[in-house]
């Protein structure tokens, strides 16, 4: 079994900072792609940012300028720093990744999100 555990949403004003983590733990043999995702109430749920094994990034086009995603991959960890945030960043935030486990078999896994709320 493989979970993915969020950390850092809150509350923050305009312009403020936050940092999200998540962490991948159980059977993990490898992690090739992971990702931060978005879900904002009553729409649906957008990528953010993708980050590979060997440090490559992409980022959705309105995003790219704010948000940096980054990766240890000695600890399992995608970190998705948001710099700049707006009210219209507020959402659930989803860590997402394809993990290879002890199988040998490459599964599509999600964290069960972390909330970020910014006010205006």
């Amino acid at each position: 079994q493989v979970q993915l555990l969020e950390s850092g949403g809150g509350l923050v004003q305009a312009g403020e900072s936050l940092r999200l983590s998540c962490v991948a733990s159980g059977t993990v043999f490898g992690i090739s792609f992971m990702r931060w995702y978005r879900q904002a109430p009553g729409k649906e749920r957008d990528m953010v940012a993708q980050i590979e094994h060997d440090g490559t990034a992409s980022y959705a086009d309105s995003m790219k300028d704010r948000f940096t995603i980054s990766r240890d991959n000695a600890k399992n960890t995608v970190f998705l720093q948001m710099d700049s945030l707006r009210p219209e960043d507020t959402a659930v935030y989803y860590c997402n990744a394809d993990v290879r486990d002890w199988t040998s078999r490459t599964r599509n896994y999600w964290g069960q999100g972390t909330q970020v709320t910014v006010s205006s």
